[in-house]
């Protein structure tokens, strides 16, 4: 199992909702969503014509090519009883992904805490450590 959560992005006048997986292995040094192009064309992004760094990430895979857009979004995390502040985030677009992923740098803005990543348990950092959440089910956007 995993983590993963539902976000809220919005774009201009964009919203969409989707789960991401919470890949804390996925270091960045400002917050970034990594997205799937599907998704990079719903939020006008894609194809890229301004605004945008075309750079290489390098992988467990090897190396990827990406296209960043800096602060190009506003994020939130959606649960149902709370509401909680949305974050400034870069969008990275990636031309293999095939769902959302959240950088370290992403998830600890949002104040996501992991608790049992094989369970898919999470928390935010301000909540109690008795009140855990269950991970979302994945949205592939292929």
């Amino acid at each position: 199992m995993v983590v993963r959560v539902r976000l809220r992005i919005v774009r201009d006048n964009i919203v969409v909702e989707t789960s991401a997986l919470v890949n804390s292995g996925y270091e960045a040094e400002t917050p970034q969503l990594l997205i799937p192009i599907k998704l990079a064309q719903i939020l006008g992004l894609w194809p890229p014509r301004t605004g945008f760094e075309e750079t290489e990430y390098e992988t467990a895979g090897g190396p990827l090519r990406v296209w960043v857009f800096p602060r190009a979004c506003r994020v939130s995390v959606v649960v149902e009883d709370v509401t909680v502040p949305e974050v400034e985030a870069d969008i990275v677009v990636s031309p293999i992904a095939d769902e959302v992923l959240i950088s370290d740098k992403m998830a600890s803005e949002l104040q996501i805490a992991l608790e049992d990543v094989g369970r898919g348990l999470w928390r935010f950092r301000w909540e109690p450590k008795d009140r855990v959440r269950r991970s979302e089910p994945a949205k592939y956007w292929r």
